[in-house]
């Protein structure tokens, strides 16, 4: 029965993986594209536009995740009424960047501002949703058999999802005919909401299933709202020598998938002659980098049991050090392997994101234990971790685009005509560059920070260690 109970829970769970994924895919593959080329974004407007929203989400994770965790409102403090009733305003959200408010012109101010408020809304509801989903991973069960069990069916939720890349992709000829992209849109974000709405209704965590029906479902802090609080809460999370060495593993981890997530399509588009590839196969390429991830990390599930996700993930980086080692000496020419360089690229990154959870959920349990909490602060952990690593969402778009429009990537959006030679060479030599030497020097300092890394057991039944 209880076999049972953990199986529903898992499934529960995964629902909001599978609508979440299905819309933040599309988002974060297509939204650079369409302000970079269709709406002819300024280098000056994207840049702003990233700062702005840089600041936000940077503070909005930890401060969403203090008021879930001690707000006494059901539909914030509850992990599936958060899901619940945040499902529509993340639906709505994602619906933001594909209608243009006008017919923009090339540096429209409009285009901007468009944006600022297509990246902050999306990635606020995102927060809100997402958060609680995090704390259900850690508060389901405190099992690492359960835990391993959430993964799987993550997993296969995630899998499903990402299909909405390869579906948009052959749909909309890669975002050529926009009425498509913006029908279909409309399609991913209807099912999504209906996806979260299955979480909101039939989750359920540990601690509820522990709670007595008359006990009081608030945090153990059930002070009001207040910042002196949240810096406290905050400073003893950061004691963990543990989660100060996941911090900065995984901000340069969110940093190299931004990379791939926001630019793959236009690094394939400029080194991958049209000839050589395809629409179609482009579209088949970049769905792979999107669904093949869940694939190896349902191949990999007796690794993790039999190695732990600690040995796991620093393969990875090893790994993706090594191809990037090999593209590089082999040069930009082979284009078939440099395809197929940028898919498995992507897919081993995004494979090793996809275990992040299991670590976190670890610190959050060694935290109930260091402070003696009568309940864990899932989210809030969940959101201090945000809160160092979001910036690199936006760093990264910000680097890359400053380092291709220095080698006349936005005068190439410009030119309609007679494209001189030598402006193609450098900025393909530059976009070469940033595809193999940065994930090296990535790879090189995860390594450098997920080394000393202490809670590496993967056969107790609570990982939770006193740190």
């Amino acid at each position: 029965m209880k076999l049972g109970r953990v199986h529903a829970n898992a499934l529960a769970y995964s629902m909001t993986t599978l609508g979440s994924g299905m819309m933040s895919t599309v988002f974060n593959f297509y939204y650079m594209q369409l302000f970079l080329k269709q709406y002819k974004i300024s280098e000056a407007a994207f840049h702003q536009s990233q700062i702005i929203f840089m600041i936000w989400n940077t503070f909005n994770d930890p401060l969403f995740g203090y008021i879930q965790d001690n707000s006494k409102a059901s539909y914030c403090s509850g992990r599936q009424t958060a899901i619940l009733y945040g499902a529509p305003f993340y639906a709505l959200a994602f619906l933001l960047p594909w209608f243009p408010w006008k017919q923009y012109h090339e540096g429209d101010w409009l285009s901007g501002l468009h944006l600022v408020v297509s990246l902050c809304a999306f990635d606020g509801m995102l927060t809100f949703v997402q958060l609680a989903q995090c704390a259900l991973f850690a508060e389901i069960s405190t099992r690492h058999e359960s835990r391993l069990q959430l993964i799987k069916y993550n997993q296969v939720a995630s899998l499903v999802g990402s299909t909405s890349i390869l579906f948009c992709g052959l749909i909309s000829d890669n975002m050529e005919n926009l009425p498509y992209f913006q029908a279909f849109s409309i399609v991913i974000a209807v099912l999504a909401t209906a996806c979260l709405f299955y979480t909101g209704i039939y989750s359920m965590s540990h601690y509820e299933l522990k709670r007595s029906p008359g006990e009081s479902t608030d945090s153990e802090s059930e002070s009001e709202f207040s910042w002196s609080s949240v810096i406290l809460l905050t400073k003893q999370i950061l004691t963990q020598k543990n989660f100060l060495l996941f911090l900065s593993m995984n901000f340069f981890q969110v940093f190299h998938l931004t990379i791939f997530n926001n630019f793959m399509m236009i690094f394939a588009d400029n080194l991958i002659p049209k000839d050589a590839f395809s629409s179609s196969m482009r579209s088949i390429m970049y769905g792979a980098g999107f669904i093949c991830p869940q694939f190896l990390v349902l191949i990999s599930h007796s690794w993790l049991k039999k190695f732990g996700y600690y040995k796991v993930i620093l393969f990875s980086f090893y790994i993706e050090g090594a191809a990037a080692t090999v593209m590089l000496l082999l040069g930009q020419e082979h284009y078939y392997i440099l395809a197929f360089y940028l898919t498995a690229s992507m897919v081993v990154v995004q494979a090793s994101f996809s275990l992040f959870n299991l670590p976190l959920a670890d610190i959050i349990d060694a935290d109930v234990v260091k402070f003696n909490r009568k309940s864990p602060l899932s989210s809030m952990v969940f959101g201090t971790n945000a809160l160092f690593t979001k910036p690199a969402q936006s760093l990264a778009p910000m680097v890359i685009v400053t380092v291709l429009n220095k080698f006349g990537y936005e005068q190439l959006n410009k030119t309609a005509f007679q494209v001189d030679p030598s402006l193609l060479t450098g900025l393909h030599d530059a976009m070469f560059i940033l595809i193999c030497l940065l994930p090296l020097c990535i790879t090189i300092i995860q390594i450098l920070a997920w080394t000393p890394f202490s809670i590496r057991s993967s056969h107790h039944t609570n990982w939770a260690v006193t740190l």
